[in-house]
């Protein structure tokens, strides 16, 4: 059994570019950048950014294109593939290596991250109480969680 599968999430570096096969069907093509932070030998924080060619065919690459734009954050799952072929100017041949991708979702927008909408100006100032816990954006469970309880 053989498997070429991968798993990226990465940020947009360009808008995606819609185009049209001759058989009509859409080819949206964009690339994702992906980092690595570690440490090097001498124990100094290094980063490492990878770039990353992706190609949608079909009604995902129309929604990519109507929706995703340069630096929006996206989680990729496809298939690698090499493709080759001649160089016009006779320098030989060519490689491009893409991503093929087979699924994809949406990584949080600008909005999501600075805690939705502003819900708390529409509300009455008689309930000053529910003001401040909407504020944090995030709900938190009242009761204790224990390590036991968590089924991985």
């Amino acid at each position: 059994m053989f498997v070429n599968k991968v798993f990226l999430y990465g940020n947009l570096t360009r808008d995606p570019e819609l185009k049209a096969l001759p058989s009509g069907s859409q080819v949206a093509e964009f690339a994702v950048a992906t980092n690595r932070v570690y440490k090097d030998k001498n124990g100094a924080k290094q980063e490492e950014v990878d770039f990353h060619n992706i190609v949608s065919f079909g009604r995902q690459a129309e929604v990519i294109a109507q929706y995703l734009k340069k630096g929006r954050p996206i989680f990729v799952e496809g298939r690698i593939r090499t493709r080759s072929w001649e160089a016009k100017d006779g320098t030989g041949k060519r490689y491009k290596t893409e991503i093929v991708l087979e699924q994809f979702q949406f990584g949080p927008s600008l909005r999501d991250s600075t805690g939705g909408s502003t819900r708390q100006e529409s509300q009455s100032p008689s309930a000053p109480a529910e003001k401040e816990e909407a504020g944090s954006g995030i709900e938190y469970p009242k009761e204790e969680i224990n390590a036991d309880d968590i089924p991985f």
